[in-house]
């Protein structure tokens, strides 16, 4: 039995690709072709634009797939949600969907948008959003470069946003958030009732998941003396209790941490002084919890 698994083309290719990595999985794209290779002989990789990809989970084209959950919404797809994978294309963070419009713009809330023209991608999704605030726009669809378009060929946008900074760089104000989103790992509803294929995707959801939380982190080792052991203790701030092993020599234990990666430059010289010796940094692919 095989896995048909859908990788988002575009934006979130890379960080996908990456992921799967880092949980095990070698997953090779090849610039000519939609179908990915992956060293796992249970998984038949497609790429699929993630704005399309929970309509094809829906309709079991794919068993199974990673998308936002803004496109989730967008297409009302009824998909089950196997995990929710708080990653992104520049950061490991969640994306808004915001509404905005030109820092000179009289408007203040979606209320003052009454009647007005509003360019997105988002459709479906802002006008669920201005329906339930009792606001009647035009929601027009935006085939690109919606920053530029307000105000002459719109009043306000819907639009995707990690920092701002590219709404800033085009003058834009944010006026209110319309959806908060993530990636999602989505499932057909009649994979997940297949016992072995939902078998299959709880193994794969378990290593993504411990493959984000293993980023940003380190593992650090180092050997102390017994007398030192407190005051090493003392500067380490551990995941959890770090773990102590005994050497061969008695008078000597080993210390086995996990660390935010940007705290060693501060911890490693306090180690030192502290009474460490033998420090050893190395890298995480999984912490799986």
């Amino acid at each position: 039995m095989t896995l048909k698994l859908g990788i988002p083309k575009g934006s979130l290719e890379n960080a996908t690709v990456e992921l799967f990595r880092r949980a095990g999985f070698n997953i090779n794209v090849n610039s000519r072709s939609y179908f990915p290779a992956v060293d796992d002989p249970e998984i038949e990789c497609m790429l699929i634009r993630a704005q399309e990809m929970a309509r094809y989970v829906d309709d079991g084209i794919l068993d199974a797939g990673l998308t936002g959950h803004d496109w989730v919404q967008e297409n009302d797809a009824d998909v089950v949600t196997v995990a929710d994978l708080i990653y992104s294309k520049q950061s490991f963070g969640k994306v808004r969907w915001v509404l905005a419009v030109p820092e000179a713009s009289p408007f203040q809330s979606v209320k003052d948008l009454e009647g007005k023209i509003i360019a997105t991608e988002l459709v479906g999704a802002t006008k669920r959003y201005l329906a339930a605030r009792g606001v009647t726009a035009k929601v027009e669809f935006s085939w690109g470069a919606t920053e530029v378009k307000p105000p002459v060929l719109c009043d306000a946008i819907v639009e995707v946003t990690e920092t701002g900074s590219s709404l800033r760089a085009n003058k834009l104000r944010i006026v209110e958030t319309v959806l908060e989103s993530n990636t999602q790992f989505i499932a057909n509803k009649g994979a997940w009732d297949d016992g072995w294929k939902r078998r299959k995707l709880e193994d794969i959801k378990m290593l993504l998941e411990g493959a984000i939380n293993a980023l940003g982190k380190v593992g650090l080792m180092l050997n102390v003396h017994k007398n030192d052991l407190a005051a090493v203790l003392g500067v380490l701030p551990a995941l959890k209790r770090p773990t102590i092993s005994q050497l061969s020599d008695n008078e000597w234990l080993a210390v086995n941490t996990i660390l935010d990666e940007n705290l060693l430059r501060v911890i490693i010289p306090r180690l030192k002084a502290a009474g460490a010796q033998g420090i050893v940094e190395y890298p995480l692919n999984k912490i799986v919890m």
